[in-house]
């Protein structure tokens, strides 16, 4: 697995403000999410011809 782009810790504080708890995987399942979005916004923002990823792209 590559480098984690979510923050575990925000994580399970967040979950815990609408009491649900945290399995240990769910960091992992949510970074492969974002990256995935991450992933079709830059080859969004590359077929406008822009290096800059905007909201937009997402």
């Amino acid at each position: 697995m590559s480098e984690l782009l979510v923050v575990a810790s925000k994580v399970r504080a967040y979950l815990k403000e609408k009491n649900a708890k945290m399995s240990g995987d769910l960091p992992e399942a949510i970074n492969a999410k974002v990256m995935a979005i991450l992933d079709d916004a830059t080859g969004r923002s590359r077929g406008n011809k822009r290096t800059t990823v905007k909201p937009q792209d997402v």
